[in-house]
C-alpha cells in the first residue's frame, strides 16, 4: 500500500524537527541529511498530490521540483541543489573528504 500525501507531509514535518534538533546538538551530517530527507518527502507528498501520481524513488530534488512544474526563486533552487549535493557526503561515508565536510558544516550554518 502506498503512502497518502498527507502521510508524506506528516513525516516531512517530523523530519524537518529531526534536523533542527541535530543541528542543536552539532550534528551536521545528519541536520543536512534530515533537512533533505524532510524536502524530498514534502515534494514527495506534493508531486502525488498535484499529479494523482505516487512519486518516483528518487533522491533528486531538483528533478522533483521539475516534475511537480514548481518555479521557485533562483535563490531557492540554488539552496535546493546545494541541499541535494550536500546530503551525499552524509549519505555516503566515503564520499566524506575534508574539503567537503567544511563545505558540508558551512551549509548547514547559512541556512
Amino acid at each position: 500500500m502506498a503512502i497518502s500525501p498527507e502521510e508524506w507531509i506528516r513525516q516531512a514535518d517530523y523530519d524537518i524537527d529531526t534536523a533542527e534538533f541535530m543541528h542543536k546538538g552539532g550534528r551536521q551530517f545528519y541536520a543536512v541529511f534530515m533537512c533533505h530527507l524532510s524536502l524530498e518527502k514534502g515534494l514527495k507528498g506534493l508531486y502525488w498530490k498535484k499529479l494523482n501520481q505516487i512519486p518516483a524513488k528518487s533522491h533528486h530534488l531538483p528533478s522533483l521540483v521539475t516534475k511537480i512544474g514548481l518555479n521557485p526563486p533562483d535563490e531557492m533552487l540554488d539552496f535546493i541543489t546545494k541541499l541535494n549535493e550536500a546530503q551525499i557526503f552524509a549519505r555516503y561515508p566515503d564520499s566524506r573528504k575534508k574539503h567537503r565536510e567544511i563545505s558540508l558544516l558551512q551549509l548547514s550554518r547559512r541556512y
